[in-house]
């Protein structure tokens, strides 16, 4: 799930939990609300925590050496 997926989440979650006034018999609004905003906010930290890891692991195999020599004229 992408981060812009869990903000949705959250979004419509808040409106089902606090801004909707429907009655349904067999489902509880307020609380289908409220598992999609905790389920919006996993996936933050989800979504965070594996970008911090990526920024902070350069990838293997991918060095790039330049070499200069500036003082050695052929």
């Amino acid at each position: 799930m992408s981060l812009g997926g869990s903000i949705i989440l959250i979004a419509v979650g808040a409106i089902l939990a606090f801004a909707t006034d429907w009655h349904m018999e067999s489902v509880n609004l307020d609380l289908v609300g409220w598992i999609l905003m905790i389920v919006g906010l996993i996936g933050v930290f989800v979504f965070r925590s594996i970008g911090k890891r990526r920024g902070l692991v350069p990838p293997a195999g991918h060095t790039t050496v330049i070499e200069e020599d500036r003082d050695r004229h052929i």
